[in-house]
């Protein structure tokens, strides 16, 4: 009877230790782990290894930060740039927030392309680019895009090209250069919680866009 008592206590103590540490470790990092193998094979960092899309999607990020140039866009529009001398892409959608007069970060995008050489016409301005969900929903639904190319850092890329997947959208990802770890690491743990919240939100709550609107063109 002392046996079975002293077994009941330690399975206990074991479920205790599993329900209180082990479950939620599992619920952070499982989505992450999952987003990143089905997306690391669509993602390149190489531009030769992409196969033509008629479209690009820059995702959205400020500009500056704090005053600074944010490394985060420098090496998206980069990327941008490449992306379009490689012939890989006929015209983009700058994808971002835009909540007041003071903060247009598709607007921002367009015009750092423009200066690295992408003609303007080919470049289309997502204003309610608020997530990256609402991003890639809205490609589909606004802009009618069934196939891109996501332009971001790779863990971007990967979670991008996640939720596209789930919509039957044919997306693949070039990765911009990355920021090192010392300024990036926040971002790194911010992207494990986003990888969690888009799991929820496409699983559990049916996160809709913010704002769809009337259906728009692409300039090719």
């Amino acid at each position: 009877m002392k046996s079975l008592l002293l077994f009941i206590k330690k399975r206990k103590g074991f479920l205790l230790f599993v329900g209180i540490v082990i479950c939620p470790v599992l619920l952070i990092f499982t989505p992450s782990v999952v987003v990143w193998i089905n997306g690391n094979n669509k993602s390149f960092d190489d531009v030769s290894k992409l196969t033509h899309k008629k479209v690009g999607i820059v995702l959205g990020t400020t500009a500056k930060v704090s005053g600074r140039d944010n490394l985060y866009f420098k090496y998206r529009m980069d990327a941008a740039a490449k992306l379009y001398q490689a012939g890989k892409v006929d015209c983009f959608i700058v994808s971002g927030a835009n909540p007041s007069a003071y903060y247009n970060e598709p607007k921002a995008m367009a015009e750092a392309m423009i200066a690295l050489g992408i003609p303007k016409e080919i470049i289309v301005k997502d204003y309610a680019g608020f997530r990256t969900l609402d991003s890639v929903f809205r490609a589909q639904k606004v802009f009618g895009v069934e196939e891109a190319i996501f332009v971001s850092q790779a863990f971007h890329n990967h979670r991008a090209i996640f939720i596209a997947g789930h919509i039957g959208m044919n997306a693949s990802g070039y990765n911009s250069e990355d920021v090192p770890s010392s300024h990036g690491l926040k971002i790194r743990a911010r992207e494990v919680l986003a990888r969690v919240k888009m799991f929820l939100d496409l699983h559990i709550l049916k996160t809709q866009p913010k704002f769809l609107g009337t259906k728009q063109k692409l300039p090719v």
